[in-house]
């Protein structure tokens, strides 16, 4: 008795649909994003493509596509993940404000967190620096969703300590501008100072140096 006749034909391979991501679908998304904004902050918005994005992050730009539209999508996406990092340095600055700390050791701490902040993520002053050069709705964005928030809780710890006659009067706005954006540019364009310093070859030394001398401005 011969057994169950078998189907030589072998199952069909789902065709893939047209948009979805293939190859190195297993990037994580966080992952797209971080590589998204180094390229970002080299470039700068414009002069950015997604494919470019796609090969620095060795995905197919079909995966862009799928999780974030258009260019405008992923510059968005990558808006936000920079305040979700941020967020966590925020809450812990307005809850200094409330601390038994003198006002010179607030803002001592509030920079200290910066600094460390800035070391972990040295590309963010860089993504920042490219596109605060941006107009209109991408700049009320990074506005809205970084240089605010963080403004907002900083602030404060300056305006105390100068009312307090902890510090000497200067306008609060520039001078929490200033030490921003000279540590900011410091610790993302550290590839400056390679040129004529050995400093940013020695990460630990470089974060204090730059922590030192930051901490001197309240002294």
């Amino acid at each position: 008795m011969s057994g169950p006749a078998t189907s030589s034909k072998r199952p069909s391979t789902p065709k893939r649909t047209r948009g979805r991501p293939t190859g190195a679908a297993h990037v994580g998304f966080d992952s797209l994003l971080r590589g998204a904004r180094q390229v970002f902050a080299r470039q700068g918005y414009e002069a950015t493509s997604v494919r470019e994005i796609a090969r620095v992050a060795g995905v197919d730009p079909a995966l862009m596509a799928h999780h974030f539209g258009s260019k405008e999508g992923l510059w968005t996406a990558v808006v936000g993940q920079l305040a979700a990092q941020l967020t966590p340095l925020i809450e812990t600055l307005r809850q200094l404000r409330g601390s038994r700390m003198s006002q010179v050791e607030r803002l001592r701490q509030a920079l200290i967190l910066y600094v460390d902040f800035l070391f972990e993520n040295p590309d963010i002053g860089m993504f920042f620096s490219t596109a605060a050069t941006e107009q209109g709705d991408r700049l009320d964005l990074l506005m809205e969703r970084l240089v605010r928030p963080y403004r907002d809780a900083f602030l404060p710890l300056l305006t105390d300590a100068i009312a307090a006659g902890k510090l000497k009067r200067h306008d609060p706005d520039l001078l929490e501008v200033m030490i921003v954006n000279a540590i900011n540019n410091t610790v993302s364009y550290s590839h400056l100072l390679a040129r004529f310093s050995n400093l940013p070859a020695e990460p630990e030394k470089f974060k204090q140096g730059v922590l030192d001398i930051a901490l001197a401005m309240f002294q």
